[in-house]
């Protein structure tokens, strides 16, 4: 796993008794599953009377550092010893490691589950349509009297197998740029493909 150094510090203030007493760190572990695996979750598990005695910028900080390395682990499904290894490096305690493994551990197959959905590939342009629009007036009834462009990109998840459509509309400039662009990209293609 690699964290960047914000979570590695953030997690080693988690660590920290003067820091986090074993109450808030146990409301704030709590907070960042909560936070990962519900949908419906709010900041309000950040407002906990027990978290009110830490700083606002040090409490989100290792809430986002706690949730970063819970993810790192669940998307490399860390095992309890990998898991409890790193912590033991992070200078945390055997309680608190051990309350993280049990927390880790029952929410293990939700956090999977999310990670699943969420794929592991950029969805791929399949199909363009494109059809000319003409706006006449806009809604102040002002004159406008200009073209534009309403695209359609059909495209494919390989990992979801969904096929959803993307749609934008644009001025004659703006297409003319996205085709340049688009061009470029494949000249770019082609030249790395012939290396």
């Amino acid at each position: 796993m690699e964290l960047s150094e914000s979570v590695q510090r953030g997690i080693q203030t988690l660590a920290d008794p003067g820091s986090f007493d074993s109450n808030a760190f146990a409301l704030l572990l709590r907070a960042a599953f909560q936070s990962l695996l519900d949908a419906r979750a709010d900041e309000a598990a950040l407002d906990h009377p027990g978290l009110k005695h830490i700083d606002p910028v040090v409490l989100k900080h290792c809430h986002a550092a706690a949730a970063a390395y819970i993810l790192e682990a669940g998307k490399h499904q860390v095992d309890q010893s990998a898991l409890s290894a790193y912590l033991e490096d992070c200078k945390f305690d055997r309680e608190r490691i051990e309350l993280f493994c049990v927390e880790y551990q029952n929410k293990k197959n939700s956090l999977e589950i999310l990670l699943g959905s969420i794929g592991r590939s950029l969805p791929h342009v399949t199909d363009v349509s494109w059809r000319l629009e003409y706006q006449i007036k806009t809604n102040q009834l002002h004159k406008m009297y200009r073209p534009g462009y309403l695209v359609t990109l059909s495209v494919e998840n390989s990992d979801s197998q969904s096929y959803p459509e993307i749609n934008f509309s644009c001025n004659m400039e703006q297409l003319q740029d996205l085709v340049g662009k688009l061009k470029d990209a494949s000249k770019s293609l082609e030249r790395a493909t012939q290396l």
